[in-house]
């Protein structure tokens, strides 16, 4: 079972880090693949290059536990790209973690995909009556394909002619022999920056990992824009005409790290801080003290505590240790799946009134879980939930490994059903107007999971994931 099953039922996409022009590409790489460990964890990759040929390791597994000094020592070069990944689109094996590698007539190239492509069934059938034989079931090969069969021009010509192709949310980097290329999709869906370390440049999901190794901050790579680094320097491309952006909005409320500065350098924790200020002004209720859900929930609880004036403290403290998989007592024990990850402050939490912070509700089972765990094994005398974001209602089809409109227990129950069904004495969300409010430039991000509102139309096939069955 992967680990986080555990805990949240909204997983994280994937996170990309690329370095070009520096010994060490790969260590760095490596650095940068541990800052973005949260972003996936069922596998890892990187793809090197020393001018002349391309090196690749990947495993399944944490970045720790695939990368070693000897490892790493078989990736030799100054250009490099990495990728940690959580599957949206392919099922979890080894073929399916990348980056992905090709050969073709122009070369070695390779990839690295943040974000989920849409309406991909007919152009992959295409691509296969047409010969083309996939090795995965990812949907980052039929980029390398459509590069890969084009008729003619150069390799930049080649990618960007292949990514017009396709539709969906993408943040990529792709290298070949001697060149590192980001692109980043025309909505500008995941967040990619520009950093430099000395006289490397940098490229990552988020700017923590720039933190790590020491790097600096430079820009986000524009939506549309392709970035094209070689040993002359950086040179951008626009790809794609000018659209709306449609930044996702769940980046700050939980998948990017608090101390990362995402979508035109925006700090993530105060963002996340304001939310839980806002829900204190919407949701106000008489208790003792404010605890979160860890990680996500600490800060929007240190603002709900700020805002309200009521205690913050850690009632529910996270096992930080738990692996990819566990093996799970024959006897039955009651909450173990959550008691696995946490684990309540009875001390803490004995006879209060307590305010529980959590970023989401999903399908309604692990706060079910949580919310009695609290009353039973803390022995709070009340539990009021807040969430600091709206209910949930619509699934992701640009990244994030959302469940069904079915099983979305927001798209189908009012609010005083949905804390019954979790058994908390009151249960407020933060509402779609408080969160506009808090984001800059709300009308520029896509907020699809709250209204539905979908900025990239999706196949025929997957209106049947939207569809809430009596």
């Amino acid at each position: 079972m992967n680990k986080n099953n555990l805990f949240h039922d909204i997983h994280e996409e994937c996170g990309i880090f690329g370095i070009f022009g520096h010994p060490e590409a790969a260590n760095l790489t490596y650095l940068g693949l541990y800052a973005l460990q949260h972003r996936g964890q069922e596998g890892a990759g990187i793809c090197s290059s020393d001018g002349v040929k391309l090196y690749l390791e990947k495993s399944l597994g944490l970045v720790a536990e695939i990368f070693n000094e000897k490892v790493l020592r078989n990736l030799p070069g100054h250009i490099a790209i990495g990728h940690n990944r959580y599957s949206t689109t392919g099922s979890s094996t080894i073929e399916n973690v990348q980056p992905l590698m090709a050969t073709y007539s122009l070369g070695s190239i390779a990839i690295a995909h943040n974000g989920n492509l849409v309406d991909i069934d007919g152009l992959k059938s295409r691509l296969e009556k047409d010969g083309a034989i996939f090795q995965t079931t990812s949907d980052s090969e039929i980029i390398l394909h459509l590069i890969a069969r084009a008729k003619d021009g150069q390799v930049h010509e080649r990618i960007a002619n292949a990514v017009r192709q396709v539709r969906g949310a993408f943040s990529l980097l792709l290298m070949n022999e001697k060149e590192l290329i980001a692109i980043r999709d025309p909505f500008g869906i995941r967040p990619l920056s520009l950093g430099q370390l000395k006289d490397a440049y940098v490229l990552a999901s988020e700017t923590c990992a720039f933190d790590l190794i020491g790097a600096t901050y430079i820009r986000d790579i524009e939506p549309g824009e392709m970035l094209i680094i070689d040993e002359n320097g950086a040179r951008s491309i626009k790809i794609f005409n000018s659209v709306k952006k449609a930044h996702c909005v769940f980046e700050f409320i939980y998948f990017a790290r608090p101390d990362s500065y995402i979508f035109d350098h925006t700090c993530v924790n105060t963002i996340r801080k304001e939310l839980g200020r806002q829900l204190a002004r919407e949701h106000p209720i008489d208790a003792d003290i404010v605890i979160p859900v860890p990680d996500s929930g600490v800060p929007a609880a240190l603002g709900y505590a700020e805002q309200s004036g009521i205690p913050f403290e850690f009632g529910l403290i996270r096992n930080h240790y738990v692996g990819r998989t566990f093996i799970e007592p024959k006897q039955s024990i009651r909450h173990f799946g959550v008691k696995i990850k946490l684990n309540p402050v009875r001390e803490v939490l004995k006879g209060k009134k307590v305010i529980v912070i959590d970023d989401s509700i999903v399908r309604g089972t692990t706060s079910k879980k949580i919310v009695k765990m609290i009353r039973e094994l803390g022995g709070a005398k009340e539990v009021h939930m807040r969430i600091s974001s709206p209910p949930t209602v619509g699934p992701c089809f640009y990244g994030i490994d959302t469940p069904t409109r079915q099983e979305l227990i927001a798209s189908s129950h009012k609010i005083e059903e949905i804390r019954k069904y979790i058994t908390a004495d009151s249960l407020g969300y933060l509402s779609l107007e408080g969160l506009k409010k808090i984001i800059p430039n709300s009308d520029l991000y896509c907020m699809a999971c709250f209204n539905c509102k979908y900025p990239i139309e999706f196949e025929h096939k997957k209106i049947t994931q939207m569809e809430l069955f009596s």
